[in-house]
């Protein structure tokens, strides 16, 4: 299954549990969920309005935008790029009886890093 995701910042982090969830057969074990872009990622985590603004907090201040950048000489994004570096193109969660064994506060989350767009999310 893929899907689309439609972000309306430059950084923006958005749930996607139950488009994910859609997609899990009965007879899985696993389900990957991955990222075909490389300035976002996907990570788990809680889906928590506070700790989304803290996450966004920790990766300006980790990779700050227009910090002199080789790539930036190419495309002005090098942030981006390395954001998603950090988080990570996939996930792999387990799966219990069809459904994503995700523990109580957790979350599969679409992480842009280079918004607004439009992106791609597939899971298998």
């Amino acid at each position: 299954m893929e899907f689309e995701v439609e972000t309306s910042n430059r950084v923006a982090i958005v749930d996607i549990t139950d488009t994910v969830s859609e997609a899990v057969s009965d007879s899985a074990d696993t389900c990957t969920v991955f990222v075909p872009h490389t300035t976002a990622g996907v990570v788990v985590n809680e889906n928590e309005r506070l700790l989304r603004s803290d996450f966004k907090t920790l990766l300006s201040r980790l990779v700050p935008r227009g910090d002199d950048y080789g790539h930036d000489q190419l495309d002005g994004n090098a942030d981006a790029h390395l954001r998603a570096m950090i988080l990570g193109e996939h996930v792999i969660v387990p799966v219990e009886d069809g459904e994503l064994a995700l523990g109580t506060w957790q979350s599969v989350l679409f992480v842009d890093c280079d918004g607004p767009r439009t992106r791609r999310v597939v899971v298998r």
